[in-house]
């Protein structure tokens, strides 16, 4: 057996970090997950790269920002720009490498070991299926991304998170000790809202919290805000009336991920591979759960949508039943895993190494005193006066019903900071919003220009801009004499005594 760590990456899509009892959440919706991570190192200050899909997963296993990657939205999977990412550092040490479940990045097949395709639609073109997963596949496609108003009549074993783990665990059986890498990935709790017995019957409707902010707080929040809940009444006719049913399978989703979790680290410890296997659980960005009245995602930077679930486990992570109080990013995990293997971090890779933050040893407080994030595919933000048509853009489609990643809300730039108790989040027309999301986690109170708010702002806006200046990429190096000056780690704060 190698004395190599296997590395396990499980992420989810569209998971709010809030909604889990060790965020202090008033219902048990990840009981394992809380206890696995209350066994390794989590994060309750963990950021995406960005609010989206394609950008957050390739940010992810590049270690690079959107800006660096070219990847700004969902329809760039193709300008994907690195020098190495994670899986070609891994095979290059040894290690087999396997996707299973929902890719939606820069990768295929032929970049690893093993794949098994499993998206919202169930399998994504699978040669061998059982007739009762055909069944569930097709019954999946039909209904396209609409919220299921009944329980899913396929049992749980048809379900994507089932089939991937059950790959992933069978490729695993056969390596016979060779160190491995698996991205585990779900395609759930994203839409389609959808689970089936007895996830269904689990969090009823009437049984959920209140969302923070209602649709009434949408009227101060600006065209993007109200267009996008307009088109979503357009889309559903009972929008509204079937928004607690989503909310609900939203939470059985979340039960649903943390028992496949569960089996999957269950079968590691039946195999004896988990005392030398690295677990990190992470979701690319979050999901409305009817905050907003809304569902889905999509709109600007809010906590719901950039903050994200982290944790780490395995060998040498200490264990921590608080979370880390460092604020850390999505590109942090590619450095982590290069120095947990003993490589260099390759030529243009952003992000920090947490290890220091995972095994108790020196680091620079003010390294992680803040985080920073990307929002946004680029050009001038499209208002009530542009005459672009929602059907003619492919905004609102029978398959989807609406796509709330669309050019209204995707137009424009705009750029993060998370520093303490503050956010401030600033666009390309000079447009800053600053909150204190301790107080005010729904971000309904705007700060930004006012006096009492005025040191803070002053503050977070330098930071801000040296931020935005770092996350530029840097390559190509210069080709000739230049050597680039870093740290091992990306560090740029230096330790102190």
């Amino acid at each position: 057996m190698s004395t190599r760590p296997n590395i396990v990456i499980i992420m989810t899509d569209q998971q709010q970090a809030r909604l889990s009892k060790r965020e202090g959440y008033a219902l048990d919706t990840t009981p394992f997950l809380d206890s696995l991570a209350r066994q390794g190192t989590w994060f309750n200050r963990a950021y995406t790269a960005a609010p989206i899909c394609v950008a957050a997963r390739i940010s992810m296993l590049t270690g690079r920002f959107p800006s660096a990657t070219r990847v700004r939205s969902n329809h760039n999977v193709l300008d994907a720009t690195y020098e190495k990412d994670i899986v070609d550092v891994m095979r290059e040490q040894g290690y087999a490498t396997a996707m299973c479940g929902k890719n939606h990045s820069h990768l295929t097949p032929k970049r690893v070991d093993h794949w098994f395709g499993a998206g919202h639609t169930g399998g994504e073109g699978q040669s061998s299926r059982t007739p009762e997963e055909e069944a569930f596949d097709k019954y999946m496609r039909e209904r396209g991304h609409r919220t299921h108003l009944e329980p899913n009549p396929f049992p749980v074993e048809c379900q994507a998170p089932y089939r991937s783990v059950s790959s992933a665990q069978k490729w695993i059986q056969a390596l016979e000790g060779r160190p491995f890498f698996l991205w585990l990935t779900f395609a759930e709790p994203h839409n389609p809202y959808q689970v089936p017995k007895p996830y269904f019957d689990m969090f009823p409707p009437d049984s959920l919290p209140s969302p923070i902010a209602g649709p009434e707080t949408l009227a101060a929040r600006g065209f993007k805000w109200r267009f996008t809940r307009e088109q979503f009444q357009k889309a559903f006719t009972n929008f509204d009336g079937e928004l607690p049913r989503a909310r609900s399978n939203y939470h059985g989703m979340l039960r649903l991920i943390d028992d496949q979790v569960k089996r999957f680290v269950e079968f590691l410890n039946s195999s004896r591979l988990r005392e030398n296997t690295i677990i990190v659980f992470v979701s690319d960005h979050g999901d409305f759960v009817g905050e907003y009245g809304l569902m889905r995602k999509g709109l600007e930077m809010n906590e719901f949508l950039v903050r994200i679930p982290l944790l780490f486990a395995g060998p040498g992570i200490a264990a921590n039943s608080a979370p880390h109080p460092a604020h850390v990013s999505i590109v942090d995990i590619m450095p982590t895993l290069c120095e947990a293997i003993g490589v260099p971090l390759p030529n243009g890779v952003q992000g920090r190494s947490l290890r220091p933050l995972l095994t108790g040893a020196p680091c620079p407080e003010e390294e992680f005193a803040s985080v920073y994030a990307e929002q946004g595919f680029g050009g001038r933000h499209y208002t009530e006066s542009d005459a672009l048509d929602p059907v003619a853009e492919g905004a609102l489609h029978p398959s989807v019903g609406f796509d709330c990643l669309n050019t209204w809300s995707q137009s424009g730039t705009m750029r993060m900071l998370r520093r303490g108790d503050w956010k401030l989040v600033f666009d390309m027309q000079g447009r800053g919003q600053l909150y204190n999301v301790t107080d005010d986690p729904a971000e309904l109170r705007d700060l930004y220009g006012k006096p009492e708010a005025a040191t803070v702002q002053n503050q977070l806006v330098a930071e801000l801009l040296a931020l935005t200046i770092r996350a530029q990429d840097p390559l190509p190096y210069p080709r000739r004499r230049y050597v680039m000056k870093t740290d091992p780690r990306n560090y740029w704060s230096p330790y102190r005594s």
